[in-house]
């Protein structure tokens, strides 16, 4: 598997120019997962991503896996959520929509959202980002599966530092469990076609 780091100059541009350089299996949109334990930096690194695949003129936009996931018991269930709302109707050349978990209410919202017209219109990258996007269920219509790698230290500390520290404390040993459990089943990080290392 192909590696690289967030620590050297251009890593982002590189791994945009992998990006451009994966054929879609879609009509629509090239779909590119950034998969990865709590705390790797999988936002930071999509988001940087998007910008360098902007930058290069490509229609792009990033869906977080926080929207879809069903609570915070529902790890498990948001790749088939993912695969069924999202990425099986772009495979098919249908617009995707789907609803918006509301993490304060405690449930899915009532209005649905979906990708920019510009993305869909005229072809481009979605970049899906959060743990199990690169599950089982949504692999064979993921065009490019990125593993960002971290050690558990550093992503204690990323975790410890959020904005969001306080909310997520309580929840965060079940949702571990449940990443162990997703990871021993699904094993997406030896799927993965590139792996980043950000450490």
């Amino acid at each position: 598997m192909p590696r690289e780091r967030t620590d050297r100059r251009g890593w982002a541009d590189r791994v945009s120019g992998v990006v451009l350089g994966t054929p879609g299996h879609g009509p629509l949109v090239r779909v590119v997962a950034v998969e990865g334990r709590s705390g790797s930096g999988k936002s930071t690194v999509a988001e940087e991503v998007r910008r360098a695949l902007a930058d290069r003129g490509e229609p792009v936009a990033v869906l977080t896996m926080e929207d879809l996931y069903p609570g915070w018991d529902g790890l498990a269930e948001a790749p088939v959520l993912l695969r069924d709302r999202v990425l099986l109707p772009l495979s098919r050349g249908r617009e995707a929509s789907w609803y918006r978990y509301d993490w304060e209410r405690g449930g899915f919202g009532t209005e649905r959202v979906g990708l920019p017209a510009d993305l869909v219109g005229g072809g481009g990258t979605l970049i899906v980002e959060g743990c199990g996007s690169g599950a089982a269920p949504v692999r064979g219509l993921v065009d490019l599966l990125v593993w960002v790698e971290a050690p558990g230290r550093v992503r204690a500390e990323r975790l410890d530092s959020r904005d969001d520290a306080e909310a997520y404390a309580p929840h965060r040993a079940r949702w571990a469990r449940q990443e162990d459990s997703l990871y021993a089943r699904d094993h997406p990080r030896d799927s993965a076609d590139l792996r980043l290392d950000n450490f």
